[in-house]
Formats: C-alpha cells, structure tokens, sequence
C-alpha cells in the first residue's frame, strides 16, 4: 500500500536456536483455501555426534487482516516457542495503518534445525488448526538371493552410501537375535556382500542400516514361506537336555514356528526305530519343548523321535538306564514263546504285529501275562495265514502301567532254513537240466531248427594259407554243426570225400567240376559261398581284361577267317602238354625232396615253395563268369560273398557285385547261418513255417553263432598270434591232366575263354592235412 510501512513485531516466550524467522508479503500461491495455512518441509542435515538430524523449516500463510487480530503461532521441537505478528506503523511515521480487508498475503517462516531422529516437529495455529512431522531416518534397500547348497545368503543394496548387513533368528518377542558381525558395504565399491549362515532355518533374516548411532534396521525374513529350507538344518540346530524326570527340546528358531512333534520308538537296529507311541510336550506355543519322561519305560532302545516336513531325528536319552523289566522269545512250531523277567511283580500286555513303515500294524488280540516270582513265560499262538507276513511280537507293561512298547522280531531265516536249502537245489538241478537241453540242442540242432537243408558251394579266392585255413574251417562247421552239404574243390580226394560229394575235381579237372557243382547246387536251390579276399580284387581285374581281349578275339574269329581260331586251340592245347609236363618234374622234385633231411614243422611250413595255384585260381575265374551270368539273370540272392576280417575288407569286394549279400566273418556268423536257413523255406514268397519255431531258431541260431564264431576266431592269424603267411599250396594231382585235357579245352570254349586251363591241380597230400587239421579242431 502506497505511503505505508507494515512493520511486524516478533514477541518470543522462548527462543530455541536457529534462525530469526521471517514475514514477506506472497502472492495467493501455495495455500489452498480451506485447509490449515501452515506447511512443514524437513532436510537431511549433517549428523550431530553421529545422531541423524534434520532441519525442518516451518511456514504459515497469513492475511492482512489476521496480522491485525495478533494471530498466535506456537512452534514445537526439543522445546516450545510462540510467535504473535503485529501490524503498524515505524515510529516517525505521523499517520496509523487502519487494518482493512485485502487480497495481500503474508508468509510467517521459522526454522527448527538440527531435529534428531524420531523427534516430532508440531505446529499450532492460532488454536484453530495444527501440523506435525517426525524426524525418520531412511533405511537402506535391499534384495536377496540364496544358495542352499553353500548356506550363503548375497544382500544386494540400492543406496549410496555405507550400509551395514547382518544375519540373524526372529525370536517370539519380535527380536532378531544377534549371531553374526555386520558386513560394510561401501556402493562406491560394491554394491554386494556374501553372508554365510550356519543353519537355514524359517526364522533366519537379514538386517541393513546405515552407520547413525542407533540406527534403525530393516530385516527381510524370505524363508518364512519355507520354500527354501533345509529342513534337516532344523534337528542339527536343536538341543535335547536329559533330566531325572523330564526332556527338554530347544532349537534357534521358536518350536513353534517349526511344528515339532514326537513319538516314543523301539530301536530294532542302527537306521530303524519303529513308532510306538505318540509323545507330546506338556507345553505348546512356547519357545522350547518340555516332555514328562517319569513314566517312561527306560530301555536303552527305548528312543524319542521328533519329526517335521517329513524329516526325522531319533535321540535315545536312556542309554545308561537300568530297565526294571527284561523280556526275550524263542520260536516254536506255528508259536512264539515269551519269557519275562521283572524286578517287582507286575503284569504285562503282548500282541502280534505286522512291521510296517509308520509302526507296527496289531493283529489279533491282547494277550496278558503276569510275573510269578519274578518270572512268566507263554506260548503265542501264531496262525498258519500270519505266518506268512513273518509277524513281530509287542509287549509292555500295564499294571503298574509305563509308557512305551518294545517290539522283538523273531528269527523267521533260521527256521525256514529247511525250506530255502531244498528250493536251492531244486533250482540248481532245473538250471542244470536247462543247461544241458540248451547245450544239445544247440549241438545237434535239434527237432531240424537249425539245420540247413541246401547244398552249398563255397570257393576260395586266393591261395594263401590263412584264407585256405580259414576257408576250411568255415566248410568243417557248416557239414559238421549245421548238417550242410558242402561241396568244394578243397576238399581230398579220399573215399569218404568221395562217397559225401560224387565225383572229385581230381576226376573232371577244376572247370568241368565247377560247372557242374554250380548247376546241381542251382538245381537244388542251395547257394554258392564266394570266400573273398585281397588278391581277389586283382584277379577280377584281370578276368576283366581278358574278356575284353576274348570278345575282341572271337569277333575277329568269326569276321575274318577260321583259321585264326583253329590256331588257337593249337597253341591251348600246347600249353596243356607244356603243364602236364610241369607237373611231371614236380612230382620228380618232391620225390628226391623226401629222400633228403627233414626240417622240423615250423621249417616246413615256412619253406613251402610256392607256385602257381592249381585249382583256385581256374575254379574262381570260372565262378566270375557263372557270377556274372547270375547276375545278370537277377539270381543274385543265390550267391553270398564272405570275406575274414583282418585278412580282408569290403572295399576289395567290386562295386559290380553290390547286390549280392556279405559277410564279414566272424562278426556276422549269425547273420549268414540265418541267411543260409531262410534259403528254399519260402513259397510263393511267404514264409511257410509258424512264429514259435522261427524265434526259437533265431535264439539257437545267436548262441550256436557265438560259439562257432569263438571258434573260427582261433583260425585267423590276428588270434593266433603268428605272422600272416603267404605261402601258398603248390603241389598238384598225378595223372589227372591226361584224363581230363581234352574236357578242359572244351570247358574253356564253353566258358568263352574266361580263364586259364590246363594248370596243376591242388595237392592232395597238402590239402588233406590241411583240411584233416581244420576239422579236428
């Protein structure tokens, strides 16, 4: 107002430190009509010797009009002060203020500094309103993440600055018992601390503060919901305390925060206590657990056993105590004995009882007894549908009455020995007659299972003395185990080969012989074995070439002139006397060999002369030809190729023959002894034999394969342990070039010039021994 001065009068009852407060004239801003003019706005101030503090500054809202009524303003911190604002006019000034209503507002602010922790700051206004604030100081933020593995809790703050972090148990009270040195987390170098606990119990939490003097801690409780509990942590942090007449039960946690309960148990032995009895405390909803034991029975097994979340834990506080009362059974026929002894008299309860996980379940009824002199027995009558269950026997005492049953098991393995021992030996003795019915069957191929019912026609490939061995071998077991007609040029030329295989290949010569087992072994519907090896791979490359050169040479034989051809067989028929007369100096050779001296076994057979192949050679080129035919007549499941592991691999066998089935010996024995069976048992098609006996072979057929197998293993070098040998056969066949050259030449044209004729024949002196050998192993 202009020419005026409004001057305000300040009159204190009591001044409290601090600043002079203050009047300024305001716009309307910052007070709401209606509401108590007076606002209080608290800041964090610095610490007075450690204490938090705060200064709250105070403002209240006046008119001009309310400065001329000596409005009375009343401020309360530690202490109390009043402030009355006046209005009027400076000493020289001549004219007075008349108080008059108008929109101008005035604003009353004061100061309480320094207000301490929990403190209230009041202000009251002219008796008509009021405002307070009480001093807080803040409390840290935090998160948690446990590991229960390693008991390890992590507190993770959100301040910025010095936080302090404990572990402790809630107690009843409210209180968080102390069991831990706080942690200092400084945010400017880690925001985290790690605490390690000694138990996760529902009662464990973590406190945060700050660094005042007696701060105010925040506590997090995150195992309440139980979720995270070890509950075995609950037993290993408790304490049994034995008196005379009581048991006391304690824990960290309040008990009932933990839902203990506890039974009376009979100790059977170390890791089993069978329940016998519920055992409550006399006081619940209390900080430990107090249990009457004066009326107990006091056996050394006699245990209490507490539980909770399905965890349990046994104490036995009567070891050292002396019962009054002994009591054992002996075993009758269908009966339990029972002796007792007593210190007093007295009269006791017994009753059968089936052991199960939570006690043991009463069968019948009670049965009493009574000492005489210290001493009763009696006989229990066990029914014979009881026995079975294998029952117990429970007794206690009930006049004068204890607490407790003690439970005795009888001996039912020593009474039933007589039994068990003659099972034993029925069992073994049907094991037995099993063991043998499996042995023969598997021996002879009983009832025809396993028999092969086919002829066979297995050819070598290479002359070497493993693969021959082995070849051998494979032909012994075929005839010998599986009853197989095997027809091969390996074979001797006794008469017992004879009469078993018709006509020898020493009488027809290898050419004749092969076409003419082939053809029966067809017309039988058998299969013919190729046992493949190594050089086998370079002798079909060759047979290839010469077919080459023999199309070439019988185009040109047919285009030119005859005379060509005719000058061939001239120059084959030469080469057959040229061999004929080979063999011949051999046979001469070997006979002045006999007259000299004679190495030792091992010499002999690492000195074998080696020559051209008499036999395999020409057999097997002619086998490609007939192969080839077969194959390209679709009949490629009539022919089955086998080859030795480590003297062979199927890389060597040619892509050319890919649809015709393999072998690999003897990993694959069962695979070609079901191959061999499955051959001439179809019609149409579909198998004509029934279910039952098909999978009974498939059995047989596994286990004879096994041992043949084992067998066959002992012939290759890599289980025998000598070096490979590559000596091959070389000895041939007296007088049969004579016999047979003429059939030979024929063979050779009919083969359309597919192999070499006229060489030596296999030795039968060699191959006897050889084969004789193979199949006496």
């Amino acid at each position: 107002m202009p020419g005026f001065i409004l001057t305000l009068f300040l009159a204190f009852f009591v001044v409290v430190g601090g600043s002079d407060p203050t009047c300024k004239p305001v716009p309307q801003s910052g007070y709401i009509e209606g509401q108590c003019p007076v606002k209080l706005t608290p800041v964090r101030s610095q610490p007075l010797h450690g204490i938090y503090t705060e200064d709250v500054t105070v403002e209240v809202w006046l008119k001009t009009e309310e400065l001329c009524r000596f409005p009375e303003i009343k401020i309360c911190c530690s202490q109390c002060k009043t402030l009355r604002p006046q209005c009027g006019k400076k000493k020289h000034h001549k004219r007075i203020v008349k108080c008059k209503r108008s929109s101008q507002w005035w604003k009353l602010e004061d100061k309480c500094q320094q207000a301490k922790n929990r403190e209230t700051v009041s202000v009251f206004f002219n008796g008509s309103c009021s405002d307070n604030y009480t001093v807080k100081e803040p409390v840290p933020d935090f998160d948690l993440s446990v590991n229960p593995s390693s008991r390890s809790v992590n507190v993770t703050v959100n301040a910025t600055e010095q936080v302090y972090t404990r572990w402790c148990y809630l107690q009843d009270s409210g209180d968080c018992m102390e069991s831990s040195r706080p942690k200092t987390i400084d945010p400017s170098q880690s925001k985290s601390a790690v605490h390690t606990v000694s138990y996760l119990l529902p009662c464990l939490c973590i406190q945060a503060y700050f660094g005042y003097t007696d701060a105010t801690r925040k506590k997090k409780c995150m195992f309440l919901n139980k979720t995270l509990i070890d509950f075995r942590d609950v037993f290993r942090s408790s304490e049994v305390t034995v008196f005379s007449s009581s048991l006391k039960w304690r824990s960290e946690c309040p008990a009932r925060q933990l839902n203990i309960s506890a039974s009376l148990c009979w100790m059977q032995h170390q890791h089993l206590c069978t329940p016998v009895l519920d055992f409550p405390p006399e006081n619940k909803n209390t900080s430990t657990l107090i249990y009457n034991t004066s009326l107990v029975d006091k056996h050394p097994q006699m245990c209490v056993q507490f539980s909770t979340e399905g965890i349990n834990n046994v104490t036995c506080p009567f070891k050292a105590d002396k019962p009054s009362w002994e009591v054992h059974i002996g075993m009758g026929k269908q009966s339990i004995w029972v002796y007792i002894n007593s210190s007093s008299p007295a009269k006791f309860l017994t009753q059968l009882c089936v052991l199960v996980e939570r006690g043991c379940v009463p069968i019948g009824a009670e049965e009493s007894l009574a000492t005489e002199g210290n001493h009763t027995e009696k006989r229990i009558i066990v029914p014979p549908g009881i026995l079975a269950e294998n029952p117990c026997l429970q007794v206690w005492r009930s006049d004068p009455a204890l607490r407790g049953k003690r439970i005795l098991c009888p001996d039912y393995t020593h009474y039933r020995s007589g039994t068990y021992a003659a099972a034993a030996l029925m069992l073994v003795f049907v094991v037995a007659l099993l063991g043998i019915y499996v042995y023969h069957v598997t021996k002879s191929a009983a009832l025809g299972l396993l028999n092969i019912q086919k002829p066979l026609l297995l050819v070598c490939s290479t002359e070497q003395l493993a693969h021959v061995t082995a070849a051998c071998a494979l032909a012994s077991m075929l005839q010998g185990e599986l009853g197989a007609t095997v027809h091969t040029a390996l074979w001797t030329q006794s008469s017992q080969s004879q009469a078993r295989m018709g006509t020898s290949v020493a009488d027809l010569g290898p050419l004749p012989w092969l076409y003419g087992q082939w053809e029966a072994v067809c017309e039988a519907q058998g299969k013919m074995l190729i046992v493949w090896s190594a050089e086998a791979k370079k002798t079909y490359k060759k047979w290839r070439e010469k077919r080459k050169d023999i199309d070439r040479t019988k185009n040109a034989c047919f285009s030119e002139a005859s005379g060509m051809c005719q000058k061939t067989r001239v120059e084959l028929k030469e080469n057959l006397k040229q061999d004929a007369q080979a063999q011949r100096n051999c046979k001469k050779e070997k006979a002045g060999r006999k007259k000299g001296s004679v190495k030792s076994n091992e010499d002999k057979e690492l000195h074998i002369k080696t020559e051209p192949s008499t036999v395999i050679e020409p057999v097997f080129t002619a086998v490609l030809t007939c192969l080839e035919t077969a194959l390209q007549e679709g009949k490629s499941q009539d022919v089955a190729i086998v080859y030795f592991q480590g003297l062979s691999c199927s890389r060597d066998i040619p892509k050319a023959f890919r649809n015709v089935p393999r072998y690999c010996l003897p990993q694959n024995f069962s695979g070609l002894i079901q191959g061999l069976r499955e051959v001439g048992r179809t019609k149409n098609g579909k198998f004509s034999w029934h279910c039952w006996p098909r999978l009974i072979s498939k059995v047989l057929t596994l286990f004879l394969a096994r041992q043949l197998a084992q067998r066959l293993q002992t012939k290759l070098p890599q289980t025998r342990g000598n070096k490979r040998q590559s000596l091959s056969i070389t000895s041939s066949i007296n007088g049969t070039l004579a016999k047979t050259e003429k059939a030979q030449v024929a063979s050779v044209y009919q083969a359309e010039n597919c192999t070499r004729s006229g060489a030596p024949l296999l030795s039968p002196e060699r191959t006897e021994t050889l084969c004789s050998q193979v199949s006496h192993d």
